[in-house]
């Protein structure tokens, strides 16, 4: 398999089937992102959910990624992503379009929400998992640098429209009619994919059942065994577990110890894109310039660093919403930067048709542990506070770039080994 080059070939944008999938994953991360914010405050300010609650449901809605990516991985690799992610967008609009629908007719609880959380998360592993398959399946590897450029930077900008948009309709509206701003957008993405019309290589046709344990089996065999997608794995894992805590108590600590509004926490966690966007940049020079391991393991320590300073925060002053939009620029900047070197890292030393699978797998060991983190940070805001809880739970954050350290990831020059079997 070639290396992906760093060019920027404009004939990648005169391709109708890139712009169809570009314009597609970009609704649906709008999609993503508004759903971040309003359905936890759903249950948040329409149910008054507690945070044990709240944790548990940001795990619904996060098994899926334990129970589904292996499944998910050789399904994608055996099929066209096209379909793959088609059906997850209409199902994930179907899902969310419903909880309007039941507030309206007063029938709205916490089974509702667990329930279409658990939905779209399965759908949500599909379509990732997909989506990210296409890529090496529509563009050439030597477009690949741009065409993940293209994704990560609409990625970015939905980091920033998302939560805003999110937050902006609970404060003018309520929580559970915001939802559906979420479910449009993936209505968007289904109406845009469904519209592409290249064929895909497959790895084979569709056979038994018995065929798709060992298809799954390769996928984990291939990780366990490379040394860089091994710590790949166990360096997601640890960030993700962490994330998830963190993240959790982060959305009870913005409402109820900074009092914040809606439109608020929305502009907050809306400053998440902008850094993103520049994390997204830099990882197009730095990595080629200072080496693969020195970014990586930089950027992932002074992105754990500056969350560390959120616990300080107090009161819900411009002030403090400023700090918070200047925080979470940095956590996305450095941020980005770690997860799209670490995605160039990956692609590189896996064939084109082992992608969905080495996909899931990475998927399935890396965030797999979500679910726990979750109920773990639903457990430190409801036992310790929000304040303590929030402290914690971004000090964990640590463990990843201590992991990346000890790893073959550190040592990572400018040119990354490339992996040439079954291409």
């Amino acid at each position: 398999m070639k290396a992906a080059g760093s060019g920027r070939s404009p004939s990648l944008w005169r391709d109708s089937d890139f712009r169809r999938l570009w314009a597609g994953q970009t609704a649906s991360q709008l999609g993503t992102h508004a759903t971040l914010v309003s359905l936890p405050l759903a249950a948040v300010v329409a149910l008054g959910a507690g945070a044990g609650e709240l944790g548990a449901l940001r795990a619904v809605e996060q098994a899926p990624i334990l129970l589904c990516s292996l499944l998910a991985g050789a399904w994608v690799d055996r099929r066209r992503s096209r379909d793959v992610m088609v059906v997850a967008d209409l199902g994930r609009a179907v899902a969310l379009a419903a909880i309007p629908v039941a507030y309206l007719l007063g029938v709205l609880g916490m089974p509702a929400l667990f329930a279409a959380a658990f939905v779209v998360g399965v759908l949500s592993v599909y379509f990732d998992v997909a989506y990210q398959a296409s890529l090496v399946r529509l563009v050439e590897h030597d477009r690949l640098a741009q065409g993940n450029s293209a994704l990560e930077g609409t990625r970015s900008a939905a980091q920033i429209g998302g939560p805003a948009l999110g937050g902006a309709l609970v404060s003018l509206l309520s929580a559970p009619i915001a939802v559906v701003a979420s479910a449009a957008f993936f209505t968007l993405s289904f109406l845009s994919i469904r519209r592409i019309r290249r064929p895909e290589p497959v790895a084979e046709p569709a056979g038994r059942p018995a065929s798709m344990g060992r298809r799954i089996l390769e996928g984990l065999r291939l990780v366990a065994r490379d040394p860089t997608l091994r710590a790949v794995g166990l360096c997601t894992a640890a960030y993700q577990f962490a994330l998830a805590a963190l993240m959790t108590v982060y959305l009870v600590f913005l409402p109820r110890e900074l009092h914040l509004p809606g439109a608020a926490i929305g502009l907050a966690l809306a400053a998440t894109g902008p850094g993103a966007l520049a994390g997204a940049l830099l990882a197009a020079r730095l990595p080629g310039r200072y080496g693969h391991g020195v970014v990586l393991v930089s950027a992932a320590v002074l992105a754990d660093a500056v969350m560390l300073a959120v616990p300080a925060l107090r009161g819900p002053s411009a002030g403090t919403l400023a700090a918070l939009m200047a925080i979470n620029f940095a956590f996305g900047a450095f941020g980005q930067l770690v997860n799209v070197t670490m995605m160039g890292v990956r692609q590189a030393v896996t064939p084109v048709l082992m992608q969905g699978r080495v996909v899931a797998t990475v998927t399935f060991a890396g965030m797999g542990l979500t679910p726990l983190g979750s109920l773990l940070g639903g457990w430190l805001a409801g036992q310790w506070g929000p304040r303590t809880g929030l402290l914690v739970s971004a000090a964990a954050l640590s463990l990843s770039p201590l992991v990346m350290l000890l790893s073959p990831l550190a040592r990572l020059g400018r040119t990354l080994p490339t992996r040439t079997a079954r291409d």
